[in-house]
């Protein structure tokens, strides 16, 4: 498999604030992978710059394709029509075409001529979800899927970024503070603190490590777990 993503020793400043300090990290094609860590880690930092929303002060990002963000808190126009706030995410495509991401969202299409602003924070996520799609990129990097969100809706939403990724060979990059959801549904993961990447392997490996179970999830006991 070849890199959709690849970091090298990033460092991005806000002044004379260090928000990431030698982060390095990759994401192959078509795989899932998260990125776990406190509020304030750096975690949307790392996604603004990959996105080219943020200049590094040092180090390098390639990515190899298109990458698409589903930003946290899902900023969507929340005064025009669902239909029209998934058009704006291929506005540098010809087809604007919002059936396959309807087909992939059956909930939206009784929504589709509804006001984004009317909509429940889990159908607002899906919309966000789904403008993100219509740019067709290689990778998805989704950034808080489940913020604010009932269990329910967070399951739900979590089922449709696995198939997107299943069935149509899309990376996936979930930012998540929701570290059991992001370690169940990825199967390789960083742990990022302070701006550096503290931990990583693969998910089931650092569902048992101490030092995860501690701070993140809760410090359960395998046993409490079944």
């Amino acid at each position: 498999m070849s890199c959709v993503l690849e970091v090298q020793q990033l460092v991005v400043r806000y002044g004379q604030a260090t928000a990431l300090d030698g982060v390095s990290l990759g994401v192959e094609r078509g795989e899932m992978v998260a990125l776990i860590g406190p509020n304030g880690a750096g975690k949307t930092t790392l996604l603004n710059t990959i996105c080219g929303l943020l200049e590094p002060a040092s180090g390098t990002y390639r990515i190899d394709g298109r990458v698409a963000q589903v930003p946290e808190g899902r900023q969507l126009f929340a005064d025009m029509s669902v239909e029209d706030n998934l058009r704006l995410g291929a506005w540098t495509r010809r087809d604007r075409d919002v059936a396959r991401v309807l087909d992939l969202f059956p909930p939206l299409v009784a929504l589709r001529r509804r006001i984004a602003g009317t909509l429940s924070g889990g159908e607002q996520q899906m919309v966000a979800v789904g403008r993100a799609l219509m740019a067709e990129p290689d990778l998805l990097a989704v950034d808080e899927l489940s913020l604010g969100l009932a269990p329910m809706v967070v399951d739900d939403l979590a089922e449709h970024l696995a198939r997107v990724n299943r069935e149509r060979g899309m990376a996936v990059l979930l930012v998540e503070q929701n570290a059991r959801l992001a370690l169940e549904l990825c199967p390789r993961a960083y742990v990022l603190e302070t701006g550096r990447i503290a931990l990583s392997g693969g998910s089931t490996e650092l569902q048992h490590s101490p030092a995860v179970r501690a701070a993140y999830l809760g410090g359960a006991t395998d046993e409490a777990d079944g």
